[in-house]
C-alpha cells in the first residue's frame, strides 16, 4: 500500500482526523477509530497478511512488521484489534491450510474482510491442551459445542480460526483447528458473548462466542484431525516474531514524547534533559529500544533463514522485548513524573501507550508460556555453542531481500545447531575487552548451567533456577542480534557500547557508554526522524 506513515499526518497535528487527539478521543469512548478503519480499509490494509503467491503483499516478517509500526506509533488497539489479529488468525491457516481453504480466505482478506483467532477460553487461558470447547464428528459433518472467550474482533470477523477438541483422549493430539465461515452459521446455534472491558486497549474488541449443536462441514477441518497443536507451535513463530517487532513503533512514540517534555521542562535552571538521572534515563530507553529492534527483526528474518530454530529465538524475542518494554516504560515515567498518568494535553498519548502496551505482550503468547517453549531445548543446544558456524550474514543486513516466508518450513523443535548465539563469540572482537571477556564468561556459564539442569527442570514444569537460565539465553541472544546488526549496519553513530552496557547490567555487569547514545537522541528528536533501526523520517 502507499506510505501509510505519510498517509496518517503529523500525529501531534490537533487538526489531524488521524492524529493523537483523534485517537484518544476514541480511546476514551472505547471505539476504534472510524478514520483509522477507513483509511486501512481504502488502501487494501487486508493484502499486507496474505502471501504474495495468494495475491497479497506478504513476503517477508520483518516487512511486514514495518508495515504494522505506523499503526502501533499511534495506536495499539488498531494496530492489532484491525490489523495484526488477521495475522493471529490466518498464519494457521497459510501453515496448514487445503489449498482451496487458504484462497477462501485470501479473498476474504484481500476485498478488506476481518478474521479472528479463537483459540483461548478462560477456564484455561493459554494452556491450549485443556481447552473444552468441543467438535464432534457426525459422520455426516460436526457439531460444535462450547465457548471461546476473550477473543480479538469475534463478533465482527468474517472468518475465525478456532481451536476445537475433536477427541476425548487426552494429549496433544485431542484437538484440531477449523477454518469457520462466520457469516454462513445458522445463528440460532450461535450466540456472541458481552465484550469484555479492559483499562488498556480500552477500544479493543474483545468478546466470546458460544456455540450450541452448530453443524459445520469436515471440510473447516484444518490440515490434518488432531494436528491443531503442531501447527500452532509452527504458525506462532511467526507472530511472536512480527508483533514483537510492530510494538517497536509504540515504544518510538513513548520515547519521543518524555523526550519532548524533557527538552521542553526546565528545572533548577536547566533542561529536565540535562540533568543526570533523566539523561540517563532517556539514553537507557533509547538502548533498550535499539535492543528490542535487534533481537526481534533478527527473528524475523531467521523465519526465512534459519527456519529450523527459530522456535526458540521467536519465543527469546516474545518474552524479553516485553521486560525490555516495562524497564523502558517504568524509566521514562519517572521523567515525565505526572504527566504520565494525564489523559488529555501534549503528552497524554504517553498514558495510552503506557496502558495499551503491556495487554499487546500478552497476545496469544505470555512471558511463562514462552519460555517453558525455550527450556527443555537449551541442553541440546547449549552442547554446540562453541563450535556450531556463525548465523549468515544475511541475518543481519536489514533491509535485504528474502526469500519469500515458507510456512510449512517451520520446525517445532530447533536444530542441533544455534547459529544465532553462535554469532556472539565470532563478533566480539567489535567490543572493548573487559565487556568482551564479560559476555564470553556468561556464555561459558550458561553452557555449564544448560548442561547440569536437572530431568526436571528440563521440563514446562521446571523450578525458578531454570526460567532463570531461559532469561540468561534470550539476553545473549539479543546481544549477539546486537553484534551481528552492528557489523553489517553503516552510520556515523557507535551504538554498540550503550545497547551491550544494557544487556551486561541485566547480567549483573554495570558498564557505561552512552554520551554518543544521547547526542544521536537528541538529533533524531529535532529531525523527526525514528529511533528504530531505520531511522527514518517521520510525518
Amino acid at each position: 500500500m502507499s506510505d501509510l506513515e505519510h498517509l496518517l499526518g503529523n500525529p501531534d497535528d490537533p487538526d489531524n482526523p488521524l492524529g493523537y487527539a483523534a485517537f484518544l478521543d476514541a480511546d476514551e469512548r472505547g471505539e476504534l477509530l472510524p478514520a483509522g478503519i477507513a483509511l486501512l480499509e481504502a488502501n487494501g490494509f487486508g493484502a499486507e497478511f496474505v502471501p504474495q503467491s495468494l495475491g497479497g503483499r506478504l513476503t517477508q516478517a520483518d516487512e511486514l512488521a514495518l508495515a504494522l509500526r505506523p499503526l502501533f506509533r499511534r495506536d495499539a488497539a488498531l494496530g492489532l484489534g484491525h490489523g495484526a489479529i488477521n495475522l493471529i488468525a490466518s498464519v494457521p491457516v497459510w501453515t496448514s491450510g487445503s489449498a482451496e481453504q487458504q484462497k477462501w480466505l485470501a479473498e476474504v482478506l484481500l476485498r478488506g474482510g476481518q478474521s479472528a483467532g479463537a483459540y483461548t477460553e478462560l477456564a484455561t487461558g493459554h494452556d491450549l491442551v485443556r481447552s473444552a470447547l468441543r467438535a464432534e464428528s457426525t459422520g455426516r459433518g460436526l457439531v460444535l459445542n462450547g465457548r471461546k472467550e476473550v477473543i480479538n474482533n469475534i463478533s465482527a470477523a468474517h472468518a475465525a480460526t478456532v481451536l476445537a477438541r475433536t477427541s476425548a483422549e487426552p494429549g496433544s493430539r485431542s484437538h484440531s483447528l477449523l477454518l469457520v465461515d462466520m457469516a454462513a452459521l445458522p445463528r440460532e446455534h450461535v450466540r456472541f458473548l458481552p465484550r469484555f472491558r479492559t483499562s488498556g486497549m480500552r477500544a479493543i474488541r474483545l468478546g466470546g462466542v458460544e456455540f450450541h449443536d452448530c453443524p459445520l462441514p469436515e471440510s473447516t477441518v484444518l490440515g490434518n484431525p488432531g494436528g491443531a497443536l503442531e501447527t500452532v507451535l509452527r504458525a506462532f513463530q511467526v507472530t511472536k516474531a512480527t508483533l514483537t517487532n510492530a510494538v517497536i513503533g509504540a515504544l518510538d512514540t513513548q520515547l519521543r514524547t518524555v523526550t519532548r517534555f524533557a527538552l521542553e521542562r526546565k528545572l533548577y535552571g536547566r533542561r529536565v534533559a540535562d540533568l543526570p538521572h533523566a539523561k540517563a534515563t532517556l539514553v537507557n530507553a533509547y538502548a533498550d529500544l535499539l535492543v528490542a529492534d535487534c533481537l526481534s527483526t533478527v527473528a524475523c528474518r531467521a523465519l526465512h533463514l534459519l527456519p529450523r530454530q527459530t522456535s526458540v529465538y521467536t519465543a527469546a524475542a516474545k518474552f524479553l522485548v516485553p521486560e525490555l518494554t516495562q524497564d523502558l516504560l517504568d524509566g521514562l515515567s519517572v521523567v515525565l513524573g505526572a504527566r504520565s498518568f494525564l489523559r488529555e494535553g501534549p503528552y497524554a498519548i504517553f498514558q495510552k501507550h503506557l496502558r495499551d502496551l503491556p495487554l499487546a505482550s500478552l497476545a496469544h503468547s505470555g512471558a511463562t508460556v514462552c519460555q517453558a517453549t525455550i527450556i527443555p531445548q537449551l541442553p541440546r543446544l547449549a552442547r554446540r555453542w562453541l563450535d556450531s558456524a556463525p548465523a549468515p550474514d544475511a541475518l543481519f543486513q536489514l533491509g535485504g531481500a528474502l526469500p519469500e516466508l515458507d510456512f510449512t518450513g517451520l520446525e517445532i523443535l530447533a536444530g542441533p545447531e544455534d547459529p544465532l548465539l553462535a554469532t556472539l563469540p565470532a563478533l566480539l572482537s567489535d567490543v572493548d575487552k573487559d565487556l568482551a571477556d564479560f559476555l564470553l564468561g556468561q556464555l561459558h556459564e550458561l553452557r555449564a548451567d544448560c548442561l547440569a539442569l536437572s530431568p526436571l527442570n528440563r521440563t514446562p514444569l521446571a523450578e525458578p533456577v531454570a526460567f532463570d537460565v531461559a532469561r540468561r539465553y534470550a539476553l545473549l541472544l539479543a546481544a549477539a542480534a546486537c553484534l551481528g546488526v552492528h557489523r553489517h549496519q553503516s552510520g556515523d553513530v557507535d551504538w554498540l557500547p550503550a545497547v551491550l552496557g544494557r544487556i551486561a547490567t541485566r547480567l549483573g555487569h554495570e558498564t557505561e557508554g552512552g554520551d554518543g547514545l544521547f547526542a544521536e537522541l537528541l538529533a533524531r528528536q529535532h529531525s523527526g526522524r525514528a529511533f528504530d533501526l531505520t531511522g527514518r523520517h517521520l510525518s
